[in-house]
C-alpha cells in the first residue's frame, strides 16, 4: 500500500502507440433545444437535426483513464435567412475546438504560472489529468493567450 509521497511510476510511461493507451471513459450530454433564435435575423427557427462532437475533458486519475465528453447537439433551419446554424455550447467549448475550456485553462495556466515548457506542460497533463494535448496546441494556446509574448522580447 502506498502512502502520501510515495513514488508511483506511472503504467502508461514508454508506450510508443496511441493504441496501446487507456480506453477513454465517454460521458455524453445533450444540447437540444426544440427551437432556437437565429443568430442573424432573431426569429425562432425549428431543428433540423442533431449533430455530434466529442470534446477531451480532464481525466480520472484514480481510474486512469481520459474523459471525453460526447456532445450531441441540434442544428437549427432559419427559413427567412436560409443558414443552417448550432445551438450555443460555448460555455462547453470553443467553437471547434476539441478540448473543454478546463483543458485549455489548465494548460495555459501551468505554461504561464508553473513556468513548465510546453513538451513538459503536456506531459504533465496526461500524468497527471490523463488528457493528452500536443504540446504545439499548447504553445498556440499561450500565444494566442497573450501570456508569453513580452517574454519571448
Amino acid at each position: 500500500m502506498s502512502g502520501p509521497g510515495d513514488y508511483l511510476p506511472d503504467p502508461t510511461e514508454g508506450i510508443v502507440r496511441a493504441s496501446d493507451l487507456p480506453k477513454a471513459i465517454i460521458k455524453k450530454r445533450k444540447e437540444i433545444q426544440v427551437k432556437a433564435p437565429c443568430p442573424q435575423c432573431g426569429s425562432q427557427c425549428r431543428k433540423h437535426r442533431e449533430g455530434k462532437r466529442k470534446l477531451h475533458h480532464l481525466g480520472s486519475r484514480s481510474k486512469g483513464q481520459p474523459i471525453d465528453i460526447q456532445l450531441i447537439y441540434s442544428v437549427h433551419h432559419c427559413a427567412e435567412c436560409d443558414i443552417y446554424f448550432n445551438v450555443d455550447t460555448t460555455e462547453l467549448a470553443a467553437p471547434g475546438s476539441h478540448y473543454t475550456h478546463a483543458v485549455v485553462e489548465l494548460a495555459i495556466r501551468v505554461v504561464v504560472e508553473d513556468g513548465l515548457p510546453y513538451r513538459e506542460a503536456s506531459w504533465h497533463l496526461w500524468r497527471d489529468h490523463r488528457v493528452f494535448v500536443p504540446f504545439a496546441t499548447i504553445q498556440n494556446w499561450v500565444e494566442a493567450a497573450g501570456k508569453k509574448k513580452t517574454a519571448a522580447h
